[in-house]
């Protein structure tokens, strides 16, 4: 058997020989596979769509069920309630329009009626073999071939990723059988798929909510199988691996599980799940296995939202969404986990229960020949267990000593600073919004602290609207002594979703050139050294446009269980230079048990001109840069960090005059980054061993 890359690998009982996969984000592939796609090779392979015919014609449940409920008759069928499926009329459209969540909708409905009904009777008509299904699914998929231009507005993508894998899916089952469909017309399908619905789709949406994206793999992953389009497959498994912004298994499913759209609500949640899960069944049917990347993140992703949409309480960064109605989209994933992978998934498990009864393709489709074995025992899966307690938590994690100050809501900050300046005493600050109508400056000698993550440290925006502005800022260049714990800094212009809770229109807020300039912390020397002992424990600092902490200039700084992200955009002085958190000019630091995620145009760590410095235990995914980027820096460790979905390396080490020397970089994982896993070091200038690379884009 021919190896794939690092967890796509062929199943056992697959026969076929693949070449490697050789991607390199944005240079498309070093090498295409040749070998002949398996049709029909969708959802299901021919002999499991001969396995599940047979559970039906046996009368087996819940197979029997779920057929029948694709036979009875129902709303969504031309329009009318009840509509039986043989009545069923297509009405294409030249041009079909689809708006911002459906309005307006000009063929849109119409497409999606029929794609459905397509693929419903064309599967009925394998089954029963009776013509009159053939001949309608045929009918359908010919009216609209033969018809349809283009499409526009907002969810012209969206529609094309809905309907696209459903198309495909009838057309695979047609073709392979004797349905009847006369190869002029598959041509004119073909057409329509290479000409009006690739170029729409063919470059994905990684701009959009990841739902998006998900389901426009599903539509070209399906489009390639049909077309027998190697390239085209070889692309999705690319961008399902390691795809930029919001594409791609990491970028979706965080390492604890949650989802890009958790904190939006349930119903788009699962449409992203659902369409990753489509991807992996597609992929797996042509011998690629998807469903293992990232270390089956695809199960964590399912278990974590089967039990949140259950109402169990589950780890959540952001403002949580109401639990909400379980979709149909759990049946062929949670299968495949159990039947393949002996991975048990509890909650998974209620969420299929829950839909059996209403389930009907999506339930048929997810049946496959039975193994031979079962697979051993592989418990359930497991969330990442790096830094899940970084940032500030519901209670603050230390006690203030007698003589503190307590700082509510409105009172001044500054002053109480000021006061205990040089003494070594605390400024404690009440739960609720402290709104700064000026730069904080921190002062030596100080501890600063929260009441954990409901005590918000926010900049007011009139002061940023015309000037850069930072939160939090040094008093004097030789700042030395302070500790900053247990709050938030919000840099967003708003300090909760006032009219949405989208999670891709609150990030975008913080990515356009012209968003005013807000930094969280930012202290800086004028020498090497000059600051010292600067402590951050359990501190929050989110949605900055500048870079979230930026230390320049000190000896002595320990970032301990801090959550800096969302930070780094494109304002002055330009994209790319704003970052989670950077550190220039700094000696004998540790930062250990962090997350540094999600920055929209920077890198999760940077760090240049330092030494003596350990980096242990830290998360740093989905940032547009690097996950880590060292540069220039000398006696750097790098120790258990997990670096993921980053759309640069995962661990970089940069030269721009001397180069980094005595690295260590050891035990850290390095996955599904679009650059390489763990960037080169010059020959001598450090030890790279025991580390995890898989599926980087070099």
């Amino acid at each position: 058997m021919k190896p794939l890359p690092p967890t796509i690998l062929r199943p056992p009982w697959f026969g076929i020989m693949v070449a490697a996969i050789a991607l390199w984000l944005g240079q498309g592939l070093a090498a295409a596979d040749a070998s002949p796609f398996v049709h029909p090779g969708l959802l299901q392979s021919q002999a499991d769509l001969a396995a599940v015919k047979q559970k039906i014609l046996a009368g087996e449940q819940p197979w029997k069920d779920a057929f029948e409920r694709l036979r009875t008759p129902r709303g969504g069928r031309g329009g009318a309630p009840g509509t039986p499926l043989l009545a069923f009329k297509p009405q294409p459209f030249t041009h079909v329009i689809r708006g911002p969540y459906g309005r307006p909708a000009i063929g849109a409905n119409e497409l999606s009626s029929s794609a459905d009904a397509a693929a419903d009777a064309a599967f009925i008509w394998f089954v029963t073999g009776d013509r009159a299904y053939a001949a309608k699914a045929i009918e359908i998929i010919n009216a609209w071939s033969a018809t349809l231009w283009d499409f526009d507005d907002n969810d012209a993508k969206l529609l094309v990723g809905w309907t696209g894998q459903t198309w495909c899916h009838a057309a695979e089952i047609l073709r392979s059988t004797d349905a009847g469909w006369l190869a002029a017309d598959i041509e004119q399908f073909k057409r329509m798929l290479r000409t009006v619905y690739h170029p729409l789709i063919g470059n994905f949406f990684p701009e959009a909510n990841g739902n998006w994206d998900a389901a426009l793999m599903a539509a070209v992953i399906s489009m390639a199988v049909f077309l027998d389009d190697r390239a085209m497959f070889d692309r999705v498994v690319n961008h399902f691996l390691r795809g930029p912004g919001n594409s791609g298994i990491t970028k979706y499913i965080y390492p604890s599980g949650q989802c890009q759209e958790t904190t939006r609500d349930a119903a788009h949640t699962q449409l992203g799940l659902g369409y990753l899960a489509t991807v992996c069944q597609i992929a797996w049917t042509q011998g690629v296995d998807l469903y293992s990347a990232a270390d089956n993140r695809l199960a964590v992703g399912l278990e974590y939202s089967a039990k949140y949409f259950s109402g169990e309480p589950v780890p959540i960064k952001g403002i949580p969404s109401a639990p909400g109605r379980f979709a149909d989209i759990y049946h062929s994933a949670y299968a495949h986990y159990r039947t393949v992978k002996g991975i048990e998934m509890p909650f998974t498990a209620k969420a299929v229960e829950a839909t059996l009864a209403r389930s009907g393709l999506k339930l048929l489709t997810s049946y496959r020949v039975p193994r031979p074995a079962p697979p051993p025992p592989a418990g359930v899966p497991q969330p990442s267990a790096i830094a899940t307690k970084a940032g500030a938590r519901a209670q603050p994690t230390a006690t203030p000593p007698a003589g503190a100050i307590m700082v509510a809501p409105g009172e001044s900050i500054q002053a109480a600073l000021d006061a205990q300046a040089g003494k070594g005493g605390w400024v404690v600050l009440g739960q609720g919004v402290h709104t700064l109508p000026a730069m904080l400056k921190m002062r030596s000698g100080v501890t600063l602290a929260g009441q954990g993550r409901d005590t918000i440290v926010f900049l007011d925006p009139k002061l940023t609207a015309q000037i850069a502005g930072t939160a939090i800022v040094n008093a004097e260049p030789d700042l030395h002594d302070v500790t900053l714990r247990d709050f938030v800094i919000e840099g967003a212009t708003i300090t909760a979703r006032a009219t949405s809770n989208d999670p891709n229109q609150d990030r975008r807020q913080r990515s356009y050139q012209m968003a005013p300039s807000r930094a969280g912390i930012a202290f800086a020397g004028q020498r090497e050294g000059q600051m010292k002992n600067l402590r951050f424990e359990h501190v929050t600092v989110r949605n900055c446009t500048h870079n979230g902490v930026a230390i320049r200039g000190a000896a002595g700084v320990a970032i301990v269980a801090c959550d800096f992200s969302d930070s780094g955009g494109s304002v002055v002085p330009g994209a790319g230079l704003q970052h989670n958190l950077l550190l220039t000019h700094v000696s004998g630091a540790e930062v250990r048990d962090s997350q540094f995620d999600t920055s929209p145009w920077g890198s999760g760590i940077d760090v240049s001109f330092s030494r003596e410095f350990a980096i242990t235990g830290n998360e740093t995914a989905r940032n547009a840069l690097h996950g880590i980027r060292v540069a220039d820096s000398r006696n750097v460790r790098l120790t258990g960090n997990l670096s993921e979905g980053n759309d640069g390396d995962g661990i970089a080490f940069v030269t721009l005059m001397d180069g980094c020397r005595q690295i260590e970089a050891r035990d850290n994982v390095v996955r599904n980054n679009g650059g390489a896993g763990l960037g080169p070091l010059p020959a001598g200038a450090g030890t790279l061993a025991a580390n995890r690379s898989i599926d980087n884009g070099r």
